[in-house]
């Protein structure tokens, strides 16, 4: 039998990854390309014509990889996917011109909006949802919105631009306007077009988002210009079938199987985010908790935290650059971030006194519309490079810990979580401490380092290879059955320990508000 294969590729805030699997999921080749959001003008972006060059050399380097193991480049594949992450703010006009530059997920600058359309809805809208960023603009009389004919996500973006096709999975449609089963809730929808009204919009706004798409439905396929685009060199043949463009959220949720009520995971990286699918829906709505779905249209409680490793990559830049200073021997990157997140395991389970803001932006969780990076320490405290680690990690969990904290209250029900992302990738270190954080075993699968690249390549399989009428979770549970994972239980002292420093985060939480404000 001919072997099948899959394509994924995701838009990641540091990587762009690509990732080839065949019809057994198993990977075949990868390809990446790092790259780094910009602040400019005093919103977080990435310029479009970054955006194709970082695909491309992604592509590229899956395509050499594959040569190397075949004697010939890429040239078809069965199915292919595009995810990226959710949620901001590319706008177009009716030449598909791009009116403002791509304003992503981390930009924070929409409170005014999120709060009226939260207010208005009675559902909880997050600072990064493209409808806060639309409402914003509108509410600000920015020029470019009287232009605009559509709006989109980076996946969808991508998507469009590769197949012609204005769509967008579920998943990640839920992260630009609240959704009811499997497409926009059509009575916000109409209260939404009543609001802005009066100020003169001339759209409305169903006509200018995406075509809602559920996991395996069609989603159009690989046109001339999409092939040329993706892969310059002419080698890619059009034609191919793509799914439904999702987020980084839904491909994690695929890439730990959890897409079944009871089963979560929690995705850490440049951002760090929990998602819970849910039995029930919860008693009242919360600003902490967003309301979004599964690929296949479940409800999910996500908290979601706008910063994570940031500020652990920040020091390791600095030690690495110690390191050159010395004229040392130049260390490779896994070996120098393995080493520094070992070394926490060495620290106190207090921190010895050592207290870090990781907040490169703002933190909605606990009131931030802004950050600043910091570290704290009493003069007694205990100095070391340990102790500033586990604090550094510590950090990256804590204001997870506190929007967690209200899905506890509600007793939703979980027997474990599944960690994925680049905080997980150090054997035995992220696992265990966020497990002591949030009181849950936390599992990490094999599979797991290869993140939502590889989870938006088994969306394209799934699409491709499904039996009729068979479910999303039903093709998961069959794939995922061999899958080995390693689960860490939650450890009595590192628990204890982390309660001590989150008692001191959230009362040093004043210093961060100042140096907002200060600095």
């Amino acid at each position: 039998m001919q072997t099948k294969t899959y394509l994924g590729i995701e838009l990641g805030s540091t990587r762009i990854k690509s990732v080839l699997i065949n019809q057994n999921h198993e990977i075949l080749a990868t390809g990446s390309y790092a790259w780094e959001n910009s602040l400019v003008d005093g919103n977080w972006t990435y310029p479009l014509d970054d955006v194709w060059g970082g695909l491309q050399a992604s592509f590229a380097e899956l395509s050499q990889n594959i040569k190397k193991q075949t004697g010939a480049p890429l040239k078809t594949v069965d199915g292919i996917g595009i995810s990226a992450m959710m949620h901001g703010y590319l706008a177009f006009d009716a030449a598909d011109n791009l009116l403002v530059p791509f304003r992503t997920w981390r930009n924070t600058s929409t409170d005014k909006a999120a709060t009226e359309l939260t207010l208005e809805f009675d559902f909880n809208i997050p600072h990064r949802w493209s409808i806060a960023h639309l409402h914003q603009a509108i509410v600000n009389e920015e020029k470019h919105v009287s232009d605009i004919a559509f709006i989109t996500t980076l996946a969808g973006y991508v998507h469009w631009m590769l197949t012609g096709e204005k769509v967008l999975g579920v998943g990640d449609a839920s992260g630009m306007f609240p959704v009811d089963g499997g497409g926009y809730d059509m009575g916000l929808l109409a209260k939404y077009n009543t609001l802005i009204a009066p100020r003169g919009i001339s759209f409305l706004l169903q006509d200018i988002l995406p075509t809602v798409k559920n996991a395996g439905d069609a989603a159009g396929a690989l046109t001339t210009a999409g092939a040329k685009l993706l892969d310059p060199s002419g080698n890619l043949e059009a034609g191919i079938p793509l799914c439904p463009p999702e987020g980084d959220a839904g491909t994690g949720m695929v890439a730990t199987n959890s897409v079944a009520p009871r089963t979560g995971n929690v995705s850490a990286g440049t951002s760090v985010f929990a998602m819970i699918v849910l039995e029930r829906a919860l008693s009242k709505m919360y600003p902490e908790v967003d309301m979004v779905t599964t690929p296949a249209g479940r409800p999910v409680a996500m908290v979601h935290c706008n910063n994570c490793t940031s500020d652990i990559d920040a020091w390791a830049r600095l030690f690495e650059e110690m390191l050159e200073a010395f004229g040392t021997k130049a260390v490779d990157k896994n070996t120098l971030f393995e080493t520094l997140y070992r070394k926490a395991l060495d620290g106190e389970a207090d921190c010895g006194g050592i207290l870090t803001y990781n907040y490169y932006g703002g933190e909605p969780i606990t009131g931030l519309a802004e950050g600043r990076p910091l570290l704290v320490r009493r003069p007694d405290a205990t100095f070391g490079l340990a102790n500033v680690m586990r604090s550094l990690v510590y950090s990256a969990i804590a204001t997870l810990k506190i929007g967690m904290g209200i899905l506890d209250g509600e007793d939703v029900q979980l027997t474990q979580l599944l960690g994925h992302g680049g905080f997980f990738k150090t054997e035995g270190v992220g696992a265990r401490l966020m497990a002591a954080a949030l009181g849950v075993p936390v599992a990490v699968m094999e599979s797991a380092g290869e993140g939502g690249a590889w989870g938006i390549a088994l969306l394209a399989a799934y699409a491709g290879q499904k039996a009729d009428g068979e479910t999303l979770e039903g093709y998961l549970t069959k794939l995922f059955a061999k899958e080995k994972s390693t689960v860490v239980k939650p450890n009595a002292v590192d628990a204890a320990g982390f309660a001590q420093y989150m008692e001191v985060y959230v009362r040093g939480l004043a210093i961060e508000r100042e140096a907002v404000e200060r600095v």
